[in-house]
């Protein structure tokens, strides 16, 4: 099985805290849309025939494509591919734009998951992220949604903003649990270098919240998913059983995919591949039949490095026997060496032979894993 990743680069406007590649200039979508149609022939080998099983359209803000480009898409992909009877069709959406004749329109042409980007329920929140929804259109949206027969909506959340207080993050927990949603992610506020907000947080203009509240927020992330029913099954993201996100898990569980479009990054196990992060030279590039993209073989480290960080993320865990039958004794003894400070810790278990985050571990888990990996 395998998937297959979108990347639709524009947005009407920039979020503060966002490094992905997008752009405002949204004068190229046609243009886009005939170059992925374009690409996915192109590289229609580098799956080795694998049945698709999840298509994701992510970006920037996939929700300003059409309905019917986006099932020019979905009808090159069946084209192209074997695509699985059961296949995830999941589009990434601003909350502005699922008016409910359009979220009709997206039914029909096939997408039957949704991630609403809602960030957020507050005001004050909403405009220091540069948002372009309200708090009242993001119920709208899912409200919306669920109208016009979506029965898989996921819904992003973003804790850790500067001057929110726990009692704010608990009540946008609480309005989002009473939206009968199935899937939830949830995300630590991050600065990434170069971003607006990184460089106010730099000038001072903005403060980060305390650790200590970082790790009450999350907390309280945790305990309000579980007493709603909804499954933590990695480190972000949160679902009811049946509902976690097939895409997104095939990241974790090490399946092929293929990403499509500029700054899309595509992985056969064998190497990673990953295209410009410049909309006018990957036009021009695949206008010319060639796809402009970067490979890295990977190396048995590589791949090891690669399940650790996906697998530790999971309540599937490290299968121990998994490392030593693939990577062999060295690395497994290497890995349990390391692990030991966080076993004793208990921030890590080991349980019939596979390993796994505590919930003392999960908060600091890119520390432990920047430590496991070689």
């Amino acid at each position: 099985m395998a998937g297959i990743y979108f990347h639709i680069p524009f947005c009407k406007s920039r979020c503060t805290y966002c490094d992905f590649y997008k752009t405002t200039d949204t004068s190229k979508i046609s243009s886009l849309i005939d170059a992925l149609q374009k690409e996915l022939t192109l590289r229609n080998d580098y799956l080795n025939e694998r049945t698709i099983q999840t298509i994701y359209f992510g970006g920037g803000t996939p929700s300003l494509l059409s309905a019917n480009q986006i099932s020019n898409l979905l009808n090159e992909c069946k084209i192209m591919y074997s695509i699985s009877k059961e296949v995830e069709i999941t589009l990434e959406a601003n909350p502005d734009d699922l008016e409910i004749n359009y979220l009709h329109q997206l039914r029909n042409v096939g997408v039957n998951r949704l991630s609403i980007g809602i960030q957020t329920f507050s005001a004050q929140g909403l405009k220091l992220m540069n948002r372009r929804h309200t708090p009242d259109q993001a119920i709208d949206a899912v409200k919306n949604a669920q109208v016009a027969g979506f029965d898989n909506i996921s819904v992003d959340l973003i804790y850790g903003i500067p001057q929110m207080e726990n009692e704010q993050w608990q009540a946008n927990l609480d309005t989002i649990f009473k939206m009968n949603i199935q899937h939830l992610s949830a995300y630590h506020l991050t600065y990434h270098r170069n971003t607006v907000l990184w460089k106010r947080l730099n000038k001072g203009t903005i403060r980060e919240i305390d650790e200590q509240q970082s790790v009450e927020q999350f907390e309280m992330l945790s305990a309000t998913a579980e007493k709603n029913g909804f499954i933590q099954y990695e480190v972000s993201n949160f679902a009811l059983p049946g509902y976690f996100s097939k895409h997104n898990s095939s990241y974790w569980k090490q399946t092929e995919y293929i990403g499509i479009g500029p700054s899309a990054h595509s992985f056969n196990m064998q190497n990673r591949q990953w295209n410009v992060s410049n909309l006018e030279t990957y036009l021009s590039s695949i206008l010319e039949g060639k796809v402009p993209c970067e490979t890295e073989i990977l190396s048995t480290n590589d791949k090891f490095n690669d399940y650790i960080i996906t697998s530790l993320r999971t309540i599937w865990g490290v299968d121990m026997q998994y490392v030593e039958e693939n990577f062999g004794n060295k690395l497994l003894s290497d890995l349990i060496k390391m692990a030991t400070k966080y076993i004793d810790n208990e921030q890590i278990s080991i349980d019939s032979n596979k390993m796994f985050l505590t919930k003392k571990g999960i908060f600091i888990s890119d520390r432990i894993m920047s430590d496991l990996i070689v």
